[in-house]
């Protein structure tokens, strides 16, 4: 049976999650101050660590990023940052 957990997202260039093997990150966005990725997951799979880049819009982009999973704003919009999963 599947499942969709929450994670926090870390608002620095990279960061990593433990998620169970296979989940497929459906959203990222912010919720009471904090920003966070959901993600359907099998609840039975074992655990993976992940590997996350952190880009603000009109920064540049050096090598492969991997794949852009969301994108959010902060500060009232003044700022939007996009997330991409390492490969």
């Amino acid at each position: 049976m599947m499942a969709v957990w929450k994670y926090p997202v870390k608002v620095d260039d990279r960061f990593s999650v433990e998620m169970p093997k296979g989940a497929e990150v459906l959203h990222v966005d912010l919720q009471r101050g904090g920003v966070f990725m959901w993600a359907r997951v099998d609840p039975a799979a074992p655990p993976e660590i992940r590997s996350f880049r952190l880009a603000g819009t009109g920064h540049e982009l050096a090598g492969d990023v991997g794949r852009h999973v969301g994108s959010f704003m902060l500060a009232g919009g003044g700022l939007v940052f996009h997330v991409f999963e390492a490969d």
